[in-house]
């Protein structure tokens, strides 16, 4: 089939099960309009139909996430360069159409016309293999982490309702030993079963360190509680079936942690990354993830912006210089510029130096820390241009 038409732009409605895909002319008349399985072959076959309408088709999907891994994925393999329309976009933009039904159908279509109109929407790029590999780990960490917090929150109230002085004794988020003893004795009865002697031995066996002052903690906690609770049986299983779980989800963290700093350190870039104060093979690996292909900003200032790192102006009138937090930015990457400008305070070096002076110059704490974690982004971008590690002292500069 011969295409009779330069250019027409395709907009993508994605999902889990399906995506619909609405194709327009340039004066808006919509050529073809279909929902497509998410599957390998129904893509392809729409992707031909599609193709086959124009020399040129331009590509416009409101979702760049795991939905339409395989969407993006092939229409990277024939050459087609999607752009990115981001939802709020997409609610916005129907307001200026026709009707108010919400299908996905009229969705497709005001993501096309959308794209175009607009042509200053940014690429999606297929990620590299190591870059999709970080994003996959430092997601499924911090999945892991979230579920050791409810884990560790549920098990504290369960212990509180049966046994308050033995959940008071302990912190059970940030030590292995306590855990390790809720495993086999929750309940006051239960130690003092066992005894202070037997319980440290028990304790030790099971490599738990400081085994002794443990036990004597538990040990006071059972002689402070005589009464049995209702459902106190019940409960102790439990209990014990959480402390199971946290201990579990340790051992995977450390696991996965491991495979992340492996990936990481492949990278060129790892070497830098972790010679600057405040970011480690997690934090950094989460940059690359968040960040992707660094080409795709032109300066700090973008990487910055990005981050929301950078205000925005609300001018109108009379009223000038009146500059707000931005809405749109990647959560992710600021998460990751905030994160390292709060590790770098801890030790002695040039960001805690810059914070205590935004202090001194009226900032609060928060403002400081974003202050820092923009100068950071300046920092850290500079490295990575010049490819060297960071040092304390700025380098001396050369004559040209």
């Amino acid at each position: 089939m011969e295409p009779s038409r330069q250019r027409v732009w395709v907009g993508i409605d994605a999902g889990k099960a399906h995506h619909w895909a609405t194709v327009v002319d340039d004066t808006g008349t919509t050529l073809w309009s279909s929902k497509i399985a998410n599957d390998e072959n129904s893509i392809l076959d729409a992707l031909v139909e599609i193709l086959a309408l124009a020399d040129e088709a331009v590509w416009g999907i409101d979702i760049c996430g795991t939905a339409s891994a395989l969407l993006l994925a092939l229409l990277a393999a024939h050459g087609q360069q999607p752009l990115y329309v981001p939802g709020r976009t997409v609610n916005r933009m129907a307001g200026a159409y026709r009707g108010e039904a919400k299908t996905d159908a009229r969705d497709a279509y005001v993501i096309a016309e959308t794209v175009r109109h607009r042509c200053d929407f940014a690429p999606i790029d297929v990620p590299a293999e190591t870059v999709r590999s970080l994003a996959v780990l430092t997601g499924y960490r911090n999945d892991l982490t979230a579920d050791r917090v409810r884990a560790v929150n549920r098990l504290r109230d369960a212990l509180c309702s049966i046994f308050p002085a033995l959940e008071r004794a302990f912190d059970y988020s940030g030590a292995k030993g306590p855990l390790v003893l809720l495993t086999g004795f929750q309940t006051p009865r239960a130690l003092r079963k066992i005894g202070r002697a037997r319980l440290g031995t028990w304790l030790r066996k099971r490599g738990v360190r400081s085994a002794e002052s443990i036990a004597d903690k538990a040990m006071e906690a059972a002689a402070s509680q005589r009464t049995q609770v209702p459902g106190e049986a019940v409960t102790a299983s439990i209990v014990a079936d959480l402390a199971r779980q946290v201990l579990d989800l340790d051992d995977r963290l450390k696991d996965t942690e491991k495979q992340i700093r492996e990936v990481f350190r492949e990278l060129d870039a790892a070497k830098i990354i972790e010679s600057v104060p405040g970011f480690g093979p997690v934090l950094g690996a989460e940059f690359i993830a968040a960040a992707g292909d660094l080409t795709a900003y032109r300066d700090a200032g973008h990487l910055a912006s990005a981050a929301g790192l950078v205000p925005v102006a609300r001018d109108s009138g009379r009223r000038t210089g009146n500059l707000h937090r931005p809405k749109r930015y990647n959560r992710a990457l600021r998460r990751v510029f905030f994160m390292s400008a709060l590790s770098a305070l801890k030790v002695e070096g040039p960001s805690r130096e810059f914070y205590q002076k935004k202090r001194g110059e009226g900032l609060k704490h928060v403002q400081a820390v974003i202050a820092l974690a923009r100068r950071r982004v300046s920092v850290l971008w500079a490295l990575l241009r010049d490819g060297r590690v960071f040092t304390p002292v700025p380098p001396v500069p050369l004559a040209a």
